[in-house]
């Protein structure tokens, strides 16, 4: 502690701790307030002058000078402003003059000081009955002889009785006082000490909420990016391919023409709902974030903490929602054949393979597996132009296994679509999120292979 100090394997408690931790002055040397000093000084020059009338008596009841009494009782009672940094040589002293009826108040505050520092009880307990024995003695051999003198012989008991009455008057109560408030300074500082072990611990959860805040803020914008990035590519893409053609074709054969601008609109139509529907969800998303906020910071400094951090889990709770949301109203593996039948639309030789019993595997499962056969037809379409392909789908037991492979370019016309290079890395991200694998690569005939097995579980969600 701050305010504690040590000799000998020794520690005193700083009563004083409290107050500077505080903003009180601090003192000169060990003392850690002003006040402190102060009380000390006084309770020093009061022992010193009694010590000092206690011992000029004495030496001339022991037959010496004054002066020797004098030369005695002053330093005796004057340590007493020692008592904080060496209580028990304070102590030892008072026990030491004690035989010369010296010292009474050296002796009372030395032993409270002593119970109410932090040193083992076992010395407190030896010294305070030493202290005990010596003013026993004192006081039994001292009224022994007055008893004597006055021609007054008590009996023994008596004697006894009143020599032990003192002894424990003097000595007892100062023990018990200082045991008491050296029991409450712990406990108090103890209680300090908890205070700021929470404090401290309340700021590192608060720092941990912030960094999963930003982390979920980081994983929304991604998700975000990925489903736009779906959604806009695909229908572009078509898009651009049926306005390359309808560019061809529009002098030569009005009756195509016409088709393909149908179909055009078409796409950009449902570009548009899709848009529209995402930003739907992301506006309520939006909405229950701001209640969220408002909510928390109503709230005392104490819960602050705890409200922030609720309401963190609160958005990122939100998110999984809208996540949810997106995929239950969103595409599933029946608008394969759909999805299918635009890109022959727009010219591109595609074959539909699916296997085993269709089921149903979950909104979220079944979103992904679609999003992965879009964003595949979207790549052939930017990169490998007139490629034939063949998008195969098997339903197991207790997952979905995706393979969309093509061939080489034919060379067919390239209509000049731009490529961010993030397919494959959202259709990566979007299998793994759901504990599935992902593989995607250059087949041994020069074209390229997207492989994915979805697990129908959403339980074994990755985290």
């Amino acid at each position: 502690m701050a305010g504690a100090r040590s000799l000998g394997g020794m520690t005193t408690t700083g009563a004083i701790a409290e107050a500077g931790a505080r903003g009180a002055p601090g003192g000169p040397w060990w003392w850690e307030r002003r006040r402190g000093f102060v009380l000390d000084v006084t309770l020093a020059l009061v022992s010193a002058l009694e010590c000092t009338a206690e011992g000029i008596g004495f030496a001339k009841d022991a037959g010496l000078p004054a002066a020797v009494g004098f030369a005695i009782g002053l330093p005796a009672g004057a340590s007493l402003v020692l008592r904080r940094r060496w209580p028990i040589a304070v102590v030892l002293l008072s026990i030491a003059i004690t035989p010369a009826e010296m010292g009474f108040l050296l002796g009372i505050v030395g032993l409270y000081t002593l119970a109410a520092a932090d040193v083992p009880r076992r010395l407190t307990v030896v010294l305070a009955g030493a202290s005990v024995a010596g003013t026993f003695v004192v006081t039994f051999v001292r009224f022994h002889q007055d008893m004597t003198e006055d021609g007054y012989r008590p009996g023994m008991w008596l004697i006894v009785v009143f020599s032990a009455l003192m002894a424990l008057g003097l000595s007892a109560p100062p023990v018990l006082l200082g045991l008491y408030v050296g029991a409450r300074r712990r406990l108090v500082e103890s209680l300090r000490e908890r205070a700021d072990g929470l404090e401290r611990e309340l700021a590192l959860l608060a720092d941990r909420a912030e960094e999963r805040a930003v982390w979920a803020r980081n994983e929304e914008r991604t998700r975000i990016a990925r489903e736009m990035h779906d959604v806009v590519a695909h229908r572009v893409s078509l898009m651009v391919v049926h306005a390359a053609a309808l560019q061809a074709v529009a002098l030569k054969d009005p009756e195509k023409a016409s088709k393909n601008a149908g179909l055009v609109g078409d796409m950009g139509r449902q570009a548009l709902m899709e848009l529209r529907e995402m930003l739907g969800v992301l506006r309520t998303s939006s909405d229950g974030a701001v209640a969220a906020q408002s909510s928390a910071a109503e709230s005392q400094r104490l819960a602050e903490v705890a409200a922030a951090a609720s309401a963190r889990v609160s958005v990122s709770a939100a998110a999984a929602g809208a996540d949810e949301a997106a995929g239950g109203d969103g595409p599933c593996l029946d608008g394969l054949e759909d999805l299918v039948g635009q890109s022959r639309a727009a010219g591109m030789a595609v074959e539909l393979c699916v296997e085993g019993e269709e089921r149903s595997h979950g909104a979220r499962v079944e979103s992904t597996a679609y999003r992965v056969v879009q964003e595949a037809l979207t790549n052939v379409h930017k990169h490998a132009p007139g490629a034939k392909a063949i998008v195969r789908v098997a339903h197991r037991e207790d997952e979905v296994a995706l393979q969309v492979e093509n061939g080489p370019s034919d060379g067919g016309a390239d209509v000049g679509l731009p490529s961010g290079g993030n397919g494959l890395v959202g259709m990566r991200e979007r299998v793994s999120a759901l504990g599935g694998v992902f593989v995607a690569g250059v087949t041994d005939v020069g074209g390229f292979r997207v492989s994915a097995v979805i697990p129908s579980g959403e339980g074994r969600m990755a985290a």
